[in-house]
């Protein structure tokens, strides 16, 4: 395939960034979108030009390090894919490719298409994590009875890969999809009961600080997820925090 792909270069955080077009040739559908990248980079670098910067660690869906925002749709135009799982395929000859990082306030820009999502990691810092001791103490899995549908719900919430999709997504830049799943995967379970109060007002409260919106209940978070993580975590949230407060 012949594509033209404009991508958002940016020198550092403090620069203003622009489009820049590049043309591409020879490219396979069953490339992924990386690998296009890739190839890409490798003519640029070839020339003497400097590559786009873009994350990426895994590319099998599971780190959700490779986040770029792609004709407008976090990942692209898959569905339930990361940008490293989205094959070439799914554009056709001749198409323009427009390729940009997350923009969202709490995702400053680094350089090019790599954002800082540290905030995610200071959000989960607050409160996801609990104080069960489970070194050299672990009992057998079936030793504390949970309802099957609890332990489901629980491992759907904790298949959220921090990967900021719903952030992208947002026309609010909220990053409720993904503390909610976070705070859904501990209070669903009795381990998560201790901290339970604490974590969702630490968890919100640090959202909060760092420059994420509020929900604003269109539901793009959860089309564009990659792991489908479901907006009823919010709602599991929403109920946990009244909870919290009122016990204060």
């Amino acid at each position: 395939m012949k594509l033209t792909l404009k991508i958002w270069r940016q020198k550092n955080a403090q620069a203003k960034g622009q489009m820049v077009t590049y043309p591409i040739d020879g490219i396979d559908g069953d490339m992924s979108f990386l690998e296009m990248m890739d190839v890409l980079n490798d003519e640029l670098i070839n020339k003497g030009d400097e590559p786009v910067v873009f994350d990426h660690d895994c590319r099998e869906g599971i780190c959700g390090s490779c986040s770029m925002f792609i004709n407008g749709e976090a990942h692209g135009p898959d569905r339930l894919v990361t940008t490293c799982q989205l094959h070439m395929r799914k554009f056709k000859d001749g198409d323009t490719i427009t390729i940009e990082p997350f923009r969202a306030g709490g995702f400053p820009v680094i350089k090019d298409l790599m954002v800082d999502r540290s905030a995610f990691d200071r959000i989960q810092h607050a409160g996801g994590f609990i104080s069960i001791n489970t070194s050299g103490n672990t009992q057998d899995a079936n030793a504390i009875p949970i309802e099957k549908a609890d332990a489901d719900a629980a491992f759907d919430a904790a298949t959220c890969i921090g990967c900021g999709a719903c952030v992208a997504s947002c026309k609010n830049s909220s990053a409720m999809l993904f503390v909610s799943a976070k705070v859904s995967q501990f209070s669903l379970l009795p381990q998560g009961k201790v901290e339970a109060t604490d974590r969702v007002m630490n968890m919100v409260k640090q959202m909060d600080e760092e420059g994420f919106g509020n929900c604003t209940n269109t539901g793009a978070c959860e089309v564009e997820c990659p792991k489908g993580i479901s907006l009823e975590n919010i709602a599991r949230m929403n109920r946990e925090y009244l909870s919290a407060s009122v016990k204060g």
